[in-house]
């Protein structure tokens, strides 16, 4: 939209590993900039522009203490990726079910040679 700020989707802000990475950092404590930039090998705006893709997708939000940024997960919209994958579980499911059956069977062969 002409004007508007560029809106992230959930699946574009994971789709990146670094992003991911972040999103891992957030989940155990909310931390500065400064802090979140000690984790990776990238320059301190490289940070900040993932932390902007994030924050668009509603995934962290940033809260401005002094004079830095403190950011904290916001897990409310993966919600939206488990509901996509769960669609995918039946076949997950399915494999593991398949695994499960050939398994016992080379075990009950094993047991017949005896």
């Amino acid at each position: 939209m002409p004007g508007s700020a560029q809106k992230h989707d959930v699946f574009q802000a994971i789709a990146d590993p670094t992003r991911r990475d972040v999103l891992k950092l957030l989940a155990n404590e909310e931390m500065p900039i400064s802090k979140i930039t000690s984790y990776f090998s990238m320059s301190r705006t490289a940070v900040v522009k993932h932390l902007h893709v994030l924050s668009e997708a509603k995934l962290v939000i940033g809260q401005k203490v002094g004079r830095e940024k403190v950011y904290r997960l916001q897990p409310e919209p993966l919600t939206e990726i488990k509901q996509w994958l769960s669609f995918y579980e039946q076949f997950w499911d399915n494999k593991l079910s398949m695994l499960k059956h050939l398994v016992e069977e080379d075990n009950e062969d094993q047991r017949q040679d005896r």
